[in-house]
C-alpha cells in the first residue's frame, strides 16, 4: 500500500536542518503522499548552511484537518518555529486530531510549546532533553521513539529509523479498523 492521498505538512523556518526537512520531505513523496511546507508565511526560509526551501502554505492559512501527519525538522527552525501562534496551534490541533505528529532533534521544542508531551515517551538532541522532562515527557535515548501519534528521533542518523516509523504509522492509519 502506497501513501497516496496521504497530506503531510512538513514545517519550515530559518535554520532548519537540511538532512531533517528534505529527506523526510522525499521519503514522504516516494511514497507516494502529497506533502505540503509550511511555514509562519509564505516565503523562502534558509537552512543553517543556507540551503532554501519556499513555503507552499502560511501555518495561518492550512489546519490540522487538512493533513494526516505533520513533520517538524530540527536545527534551530524549532525555536523561531514556536514563536509563531499559528505554527504551534497547527502541531497542537494535529495532535488532539489524532494525526501523526512527528519531531525530530531541535524539534522537541514545538511539542513542548504545544503542550503535547506530558505523560508521553520521547527523545531528542540531548541538549533540549531538560526541556522535554519539564514538560513531562519521559525521555528515552532511542533512534525513534513512539508513543501514540507522538514519533520522535534524535539527530540526522537517526533518519532512516524516523522516516520508516512516520510511514509505518501513516500506512496503518489508512487500514480500516476491521481490516486490521
Amino acid at each position: 500500500m502506497t501513501l497516496h492521498g496521504t497530506r503531510v505538512a512538513v514545517l519550515a523556518e530559518n535554520m532548519y536542518q537540511e538532512l531533517e526537512l528534505w529527506y523526510p520531505v522525499y521519503r514522504l513523496r516516494e511514497e507516494g503522499a502529497d506533502v505540503c511546507i509550511v511555514g509562519p508565511s509564505k516565503t523562502q526560509y534558509a537552512s543553517k548552511l543556507g540551503y532554501p526551501v519556499k513555503a507552499d502554505a502560511a501555518a495561518e492559512d492550512v489546519s490540522a484537518a487538512d493533513f494526516d501527519a505533520v513533520v517538524v525538522p530540527g536545527g534551530y527552525a524549532p525555536d523561531y518555529m514556536r514563536r509563531s501562534a499559528a505554527m504551534v496551534r497547527l502541531v497542537r490541533e494535529a495532535h488532539q486530531q489524532g494525526k501523526v505528529v512527528a519531531a525530530i532533534c531541535h524539534a522537541g521544542w514545538m511539542l513542548v510549546s504545544a503542550g503535547i508531551l506530558r505523560g508521553k515517551s520521547a527523545t531528542c538532541f540531548p541538549s533540549i532533553k531538560d526541556d522535554l522532562v519539564n514538560a513531562g515527557a519521559s525521555y528515552v535515548d532511542r533512534e525513534v521513539v513512539r508513543d501514540g501519534n507522538i514519533i520522535t528521533s534524535r539527530w540526522p542518523d537517526d533518519l532512516p529509523a524516523f522516516c520508516r516509523e512516520i510511514i509505518a504509522a501513516l500506512k496503518a492509519a489508512r487500514v480500516p479498523a476491521g481490516a486490521r
